[in-house]
């Protein structure tokens, strides 16, 4: 086995991990997590998120949608369906998690729910890593015993930053960022490896050669992971993809049909990412680096060689017929701008091929460059592809520093007499063909680059009058002139070609001036705008047989297999997506921009970017797993395509079959077989019943009628949770095909979008020992503090953070409130007061508290805030509680049996979407309730009162600001600073209030109510009128104090009038027994009434307690403090007494 891992701790399962939290005792955590075993299993045994539609005999058949939802509301709530090439990981659960807690909110509503859980295997990566898996096994024995110890390599996070040539080009295009895949790949080298790193013991791996073997192993650890989580999934409606269920085939077969009789579907030749190796189209979910790369489409121009460079003339010599022609290719974007050129450009140590074109025609591009020409029907036809990059051989090789001074003919060029081939050091050879032609009026690379060739035209072995030829003004614009490059490099101070972030800005400047904004001045399209000439150029320039379309990956692009992709052009079936089906995409988009609830403009422009460039997209391949094209079945459908609508298939997958496999029937005896088009069109398309149906299906019509109720109660899908890297394939192909086979109401009603999940604050990454699969985390925290640390994670499309501290920090929360629940019921020293009637202040402001909670709760799960959902329902719900609790200690009250109930009571409820276990054991074992929490619905609870909750407020922050005030007094005894009064002597605390409000305030009491009438309290417009008005610092708390009450529900009228919604004076009496108690070595507290007008204030004592007080009614004196004291405002004052 040493020999096997290499001597690489890389293939230790637990590596992946080794750089996270490390816990010690795990006593309490243990405690949960058996209180979480238990109550799983009794979910599962009593099938309670087993989801049912209405039946028929319920209400019959025929009924609409809208009404059976309106009878029987729901929640049909998905994610992305995982694929089956390993066991999920904390990522995974981030996404699941925002169903999770929408599914458990949707039950507290009283909504019949549907959360089930698919197994994607279709495509490339199981099949490609299966026949890795053969090799092994052929090359080292079944358990590798032959294996040799090897380096292994981990590369993952060393990925050198972009270069000037890999920046984007095309504007006009949207792309998205790199993939998962590609982010967490480990480099292992062989499969087997991988295998043993993700724990898979050494005697098994041999049977994941037979590629149906991972649709066996994965999904039980799938679901296993799930359940462990708590996730509420209707198990029954699982089912794998592929031909390996033959039911979800026939669905796969029934949407091909479809989509191809309404020509969705189509054949004919297009550019596409392209595997030599495996000899097909290869698409995002078959890449292990460079999902969401597509073709880049240039202009090929041929520049005709008129004299060689003596060193390539002498290397040609007898290599190719004298009568041939030899072009040299540069690709460009910008062929509108070809009229400026006035050199062309090769790296002067970059080997280029001459490459044979026919028998009169050589091209000299770079060996990859040609490699892709090879799949483009330009150097091999396409019944002809080659396998392998040694079947292309060029003629000749050269480098480029050897054809440097070779005098070529640059079409379209104003030098008509040609132009030569200089040296570019910044020529990369890795992007178009590394052969580069330069247009200096407006490319500013070009511009730098023939600058400095002319200074230095010596050292770089050239004359220098060629690169003097005279740069001409090829197009207008209206910020940079008509010689957009030289004004740019020379605002920019750019000094050389190497300056290539500052070349990189001039030339992003350069191209979207020019195409959206600039105007030809030269050519048969003079005159018109860049945007419109530019299609007509290139067709000019194609017709004439001076340039050619050419194509690779505008980015890096590895198969499954391992191979590196190319851009091939060939005859496909595709699914028209894009601008070659305005009237599809059009509808598409307004639905995105009209209908769809995407939660954040985030993920709308997302659609938005992705719908106006998404083209064509190929839906056939002939390797991998998948549904045979059902009239070509020497093609597969493609994994993209076949996982569009299968959230329909959910909804009947349980009356098909009741295995994953579809071997063993549903709820209805159907074979799969009799799952024909026209019964899908049955369920999903409204077609009607009729004899002919019933005869060709076999299928009775009240099995027919329950499958169609089933989907068209279920039906539309109310949220789809995916990450955001799926916009531009998935998520977007998702609303394409619902928008093709079924009517409006059945579109989906949501799409929610969420980012990456981090861990720790850094990026999940197994080489760095940072990362944790769900088995992983739910083994370390227990599923509750794993799901409590996935919700205050995050809610935004932006990176979320999973803070393993965060979950620990949870075990111990949820612990304790846990004993103390189950400890205080038990307490007989609580009040047993039979009635609201003796409640005290202290009892009022809880319930009232706890009913602001509740509806704030209530808004953030309605709105899908589940971060800030979480601080009501727990955080801020067990901060209530200490309040209420800190309270009647000191009052020497003790707290009421009746509201502590209801706290437990209430508490349990709020946290049941996010933390079920702890919620249904307390109450269950605790409050004695006999049914599960899962079916509980959401408390009802009166709305707060305005003037309770005013109160509350009030007693938090005047209890807040004297015990700061206290505690900063002894920080600056700490720090050896003098204090206001001796702290080892007793005390005692004036409390100064106003009876009369400052003249001051009444212009902005004017203020808030003219912004009040308008509706509109916005703090930035607001605030900036208060600063206008010059008493900023005293008057801005008094104005977020009564923008504050007005929304907490306070009577306007009664804010504007300037009226307390409660006696001061009564509930700082309630409070003057705590503040004594609180307060360090107070011995009294006296309530000071400021009283009389602005110049003539006095004050008298109107509430005392302890010793060293006066008596109520005696005048005292007024000392600073009370100068800022106004109604609901107290200042106060210590002294020693």
């Amino acid at each position: 086995m040493a020999a096997i891992n290499g001597g690489s701790n890389i293939l230790d399962p637990s590596n992946a991990a080794r750089s996270t939290l490390k816990l010690e005792n795990t006593e309490k955590r243990d405690t949960l997590i058996t209180i979480e075993k238990r109550y799983q299993r009794r979910w599962q045994e009593s099938g309670v998120f087993n989801a049912r539609a209405p039946t028929t005999a319920e209400i019959p058949s025929g009924s609409l949608s809208k009404d059976l939802h309106r009878r029987h509301p729901k929640y049909f709530g998905s994610f992305a369906f995982p694929y089956m090439n390993g066991t999920l990981h904390a990522g995974h659960s981030f996404t699941a998690s925002k169903v999770e807690y929408a599914a458990g909110f949707a039950r507290m509503q009283g909504k019949r729910v549907l959360f089930p859980l698919g197994y994607h295997c279709t495509g490339m990566p199981i099949k490609a890593c299966a026949d890795k898996l053969t090799e092994d096994v052929r090359k080292f024995g079944k358990n590798f015993e032959n294996y040799k110890e090897e380096e292994l390599v981990d590369g993952e996070d060393n990925v050198p930053a972009p270069t000037q040539a890999e920046t984007k080009e095309d504007i006009t295009k949207f792309t998205s960022k790199k993939s998962k895949a590609a982010a967490k790949t480990v480099k292992l080298k062989y499969q087997f490896q991988i295998m043993i790193a993700l724990g898979i013991p050494k005697e098994e791996i041999h049977k994941f050669a037979d590629a149906n073997y991972w649709l066996e192993y994965f999904p039980p650890l799938c679901k296993r992971d799930l359940n462990n989580f708590g996730a509420r999934i209707d198990w029954r409606r699982s089912f794998t993809t592929t031909d390996a269920n033959p039911y979800y085939d026939t669905f796969v077969r029934w949407q091909m049909h479809r989509l191809k009789e309404l020509d969705k579907i189509q054949y004919g030749s297009r550019y596409t990412i392209y595997s030599p190796k495996d000899g097909q189209p290869c698409m995002d979910h078959d890449r292990t680096e460079g999902e969401g790369v597509g073709p880049q489409e240039y202009t090929a121009l041929k520049l005709k060689v008129k004299e060689w460079a003596p060193q390539a003339a002498e290397a040609l010599q007898g290599k190719i017929p004298d009568s041939a022609n030899v072009y040299f290719v540069p690709a460009t974007l910008r062929p509108e701008t070809m009229y400026g050129q006035t050199c062309c450009f090769v790296g002067p140590d970059i080997r280029y091929g001459v490459f044979k074109v026919s028998e009169i025609e050589y091209f000299v591009v770079t060996k990859r460059a040609a490699w892709n020409m090879a799949f483009q029907n330009i150097l091999y036809k396409d019944s002809d592809f080659p396998r392998n990059a040694d079947e292309l051989t060029p003629v000749l090789e050269l480098t480029g520093q050897s054809v440097v001074g070779t005098l070529v003919n640059a079409p379209l060029s104003v030098h008509t007499e040609g132009v030569r081939i200089l040296p570019m050091e910044t020529v990369s050879p890795t992007k178009g063909t590394g052969v580069v032609t330069s247009v200096p009026s407006d490319s500013p690379d070009d511009y730098a680059t023939v600058t400095d060739l002319a200074k230095k035209a010596e050292y770089y072995g050239i004359k220098r009058e060629w690169a003097e030829l005279e740069i001409l003004p090829i197009v207008e614009t209206p910020s940079y002139g008509n010689l957009t490059a030289p004004f740019l490099v020379k605002k920019m101070k750019i000094n050389s070609p190497k300056d290539s972030k500052l070349l990189a800005d001039a030339k992003d400047l350069a191209y979207k001036e020019g195409y959206f904004k600039g105007t030809m001045l030269v050519g048969d399209f003079k005159g018109e705008a860049v945007e419109a000439a530019k299609p007509k150029v290139k067709a000019q320039l194609l017709q004439n047989g001076d340039a050619f379309e050419y194509a690779e990956p505008s980015g890096h692009v590895v198969s499954r297999s391992a191979d590196e992709c190319v851009v091939a052009y060939l005859g496909q079936w595709f699914l028209n997506y894009g601008e070659n089906d305005p009237t599809w995409r059009d509808q598409v988009l307004d639905y995105v921009r009209n209908g769809l609830e995407t939660y954040s403009s985030e993920t709308k422009n997302g659609f938005e970017k992705n719908l106006e460039w998404l083209n064509r997209w190929a839906c056939a391949r002939t390797y991998g797993l998948g549904s045979k094209l059902p009239w070509e079945p020497k093609f597969l459908v493609e994994s993209l395509s076949d996982s569009t609508i299968y959230m329909a298939y959910y909804t009947i997958a349980h009356l098909l079959h009741s295995d994953v496999f579809g071997t063993k029937p549903g709820l209805v005896s159907i074979q799969p077989s009799q799952m024909t088009d026209e019964v899908w069109d049955y369920i999903f398309c409204h077609r009607e019943i009729n004899d002919s149906l019933l005869q060709s299906s076999g299928i009775s019509k009240a099995d027919l009628e329950t499958m169609r109720r089933e989907f068209e109660y279920w039906y539309p899908l109310d949220q789809r949770v995916s990450g955001k890297d799926l916009i531009p394939n998935h998520l977007t192909f998702c609303l394409y095909i619902h928008t093709a086979l079924f009517p409006r109401e059945h579109w989906p009603r949501a799409v929610r979008a969420n980012g990456h999940l981090m861990l720790n604050g850094e990026k999940m990454s197994k080489s760095t020992g940072n990362f944790l699969t769900l088995n992983d985390a739910v083994t370390k925290y227990g599923a509750d503090a794993t799901r409590i640390a996935l919700a205050d994670a995050g809610d935004g499309v932006e990176d979320a953070n999973f803070e393993e501290a965060v979950a620990n920090q949870i075990i111990l929360r949820m612990y304790t409130l846990k004993e103390w629940c189950e400890d205080i019921l038990k307490d007989r020293t609580l009040r047993t007061d039979p009635s609201s009637a003796s409640d005290t202040l202290w009892d009022k402001l809880f319930l009232n508290e706890m009913c602001t909670l509740v509806h704030q709760a209530h808004a953030h799960y309605m709105a899908t805030d589940y971060k800030v959902a979480l601080k009501s329902a727990l955080y801020d719900f067990t901060s209530a509680r200490d309040v209420y609790r800190e309270a009647c200690l000191a009052a020497s009250i003790p707290m009421s049996q009746r509201h502590v109930h209801t706290y437990i009571t209430l508490q349990a409820l709020l946290i049941t979407p996010i933390a079920p276990h702890w919620a249904d054991y307390i109450y269950q074992e605790v409050l004695e309730f006999k049914t599960t929490i899962q079916n509980a619905l959401w408390p009802e609870m009166p709305q707060p009162d305005p003037s309770l909750t005013a109160i509350y407020e009030y007693f938090r922050t005047t209890s807040s600001a004297i015990t700061s005030a206290e505690g900063q007094q002894i920080k600056r005894k700490q720090k050896g600073k003098a204090t206001n009064y001796d702290l080892e002597l007793p005390k005692r605390l004036t409390i100064y209030i106003a009876t009369s409000f400052p003249s001051w305030q009444t212009k902005y009491i004017d203020l808030v109510q003219s912004f009040h009438a308008k509706a509109s309290l916005e703090d930035k417009a607001l605030n900036a009128e208060v600063g206008r008005m010059g008493e900023s610092k005293k008057a801005m708390p008094f104005v977020q104090s009564l923008k504050r009450r007005l929304q907490n529900g306070e009577n306007a009228n009664d804010v504007f009038e300037r009226k307390l919604p409660f006696e001061e004076v009564e509930v700082l009496g309630q409070m003057l027994r705590g503040l004594r108690k609180t307060v360090g070595k107070c011995k009294g507290v006296e309530i000071v009434a400021v009283e009389g007008e602005e110049e003539k204030k006095v004050g008298r004592i109107v509430k005392c307690e302890g010793e060293g007080v006066g008596k109520v009614d005696e005048e005292r004196a007024l000392l600073g403090a009370a100068e800022m004291a106004v109604p609901g405002a107290p200042t106060f004052f210590f002294e020693n007494v």
